[in-house]
């Protein structure tokens, strides 16, 4: 392809998965691998240089959302048009990369998403339909980190608003959205991590804490009109 591309992986202590994710990625696309090690305590980084990715390592831990933005720094300062986003773990199938990209190739969309709603739990999916109708986004897998930038979106979350988003997800495609990005979704298959546990929704009380911490942004971040209407009927 003839359009700049990174593939940025935000990594926290996926030594024993980062090799064959960058193996995959090499085998399925042509472009730069930027592994951001948000200071891990294993051998992720070196693992990642060892198979050739340009690795942006981290003194101390900042969280998916401030890896990827470190990441998504990077993308920016060097002028990538397409910019992919996905996980370390393996759960991210680096043969779907180009059904992420072709959308924005084609200037179909500015964003776009791997869509896999088939992994959701009945929890996870409740969630998803209750901001889906708080927030008005119309994106049936509002989790998914898998996704595909062009470089106007990159820009734009450079912005300072975006600087404390703490996830990745909801709060991105808040911001999105309110720019007039145009976002698609794409079905995407997805499997079970390879080894470890999620970094993110690793106990009952982290799932809580990202339930309460996304509430408060979506309260904060967007104009809901059903929350106006209420305002207005109960003075």
């Amino acid at each position: 392809m003839n359009n700049k591309l990174a593939v940025l992986i935000p990594a926290l202590n996926e030594e024993k998965n980062i090799r064959e994710v960058i193996q995959g990625i090499r085998k399925a696309i042509t472009g730069e691998i930027v592994v951001i090690d948000d200071a891990s305590s294993d051998s992720t980084a070196r693992v990642a240089r060892e198979e050739g990715a340009k690795v942006l390592p981290l003194l101390l831990r900042l969280g998916a959302w401030g890896a990827t933005r470190t990441g998504i720094r990077y993308a920016s300062q060097h002028f990538f048009e397409i910019t992919v986003t996905m996980d370390a773990d393996g759960q991210h199938l680096p043969g779907s990369i180009a059904a992420l990209i072709d959308p924005i190739l084609l200037n179909q969309a500015d964003v776009v998403i791997g869509s896999c709603t088939e992994r959701g739990s009945v929890p996870r999916k409740l969630s998803w339909l209750f901001f889906r109708k708080f927030t008005g986004l119309d994106v049936q897998d509002l989790t998914s980190g898998f996704r595909a930038y062009n470089a106007d979106a990159i820009s734009t979350l450079m912005t300072a608003d975006t600087a404390l988003l703490d996830y990745q997800d909801i709060g991105v495609l808040l911001a999105l959205n309110k720019a007039g990005f145009r976002i698609l979704e794409v079905p995407v298959s997805m499997c079970p991590r390879s080894s470890g546990h999620s970094q993110v929704f690793s106990s009952w009380w982290d799932v809580f804490r990202y339930l309460v911490i996304t509430f408060i942004l979506c309260l904060s971040k967007v104009d809901i009109p059903a929350v106006s209407r209420y305002r207005s009927v109960n003075g």
